[in-house]
């Protein structure tokens, strides 16, 4: 019997590629594909495949780690394998912390793919060496720089970041907070600002590195 496998990637043709890739894999069988967050959790909820090959950034709304975080508040017993170009421990230690089994880059071939899928259905973590011993690693704990950044946050920015790192948009943190899009936008600007980092993905994996480091 095949394994079931939702796609996720918010590109058209790297879907198009894992149809190929998977399509010569008789053991995997592709039952969806979604292109964005919020769509591939209510394919995930409603066709409970065995696996999702999950890209880390989506587009707007929810990226793969909220997804990811989503699904395994849930209970939802699909495990899942990150796809994605990002070969930053950081980026591992935000995958695991998320209920990931397994993490790929994009640039392995097509059988380390298959390899890798077929490891994760079989209750085996995949996950690249060099980046799990940097990711494992005693210096790979939260840094005091980072640690201090985090801790400029007023309570609110902090509260912001949260949803942020849950995924949610600025009119569903709006929603949350009972405040306005336009304030929630000014929020996620200084949250970026005091944090040193590009965009909304880096806050929310320097806040779940936080979380980790912390455990």
């Amino acid at each position: 019997m095949s394994a079931r496998v939702l796609i996720v990637d918010d590109h058209a043709l790297a879907r198009e590629g894992l149809r190929a890739i998977l399509a010569r894999a008789e053991d995997l069988e592709i039952v969806g594909e979604a292109s964005n967050g919020e769509q591939a959790l209510a394919l995930a909820r409603t066709l409970t495949p065995d696996l999702v090959l999950l890209d880390i950034r989506l587009g707007a709304g929810m990226d793969g780690l909220a997804v990811a975080a989503a699904m395994r508040a849930e209970g939802l017993a699909t495990r899942v394998l990150i796809l994605t170009l990002h070969d930053a421990p950081e980026y591992v230690r935000a995958a695991l912390a998320a209920g990931a089994a397994g993490y790929v880059l994009k640039d392995a071939c097509a059988d380390q793919l298959v390899a890798a899928a077929r490891q994760v259905l079989a209750g085996h973590a995949a996950l690249p060496l060099s980046l799990v011993n940097q990711a494992l690693s005693p210096g790979a704990r939260v840094a005091e720089d980072e640690a201090s950044r985090l801790s400029r946050l007023t309570a609110r920015e902090r509260e912001v970041l949260d949803h942020i790192a849950a995924g949610r948009t600025n009119k569903a943190i709006a929603r949350q907070l009972s405040v306005s899009p336009g304030t929630v936008k000014a929020h996620v600007e200084r949250v970026i600002a005091k944090l040193g980092v590009a965009d909304r993905t880096q806050a929310a994996v320097l806040a779940t590195r936080g979380r980790v480091g912390g455990a």
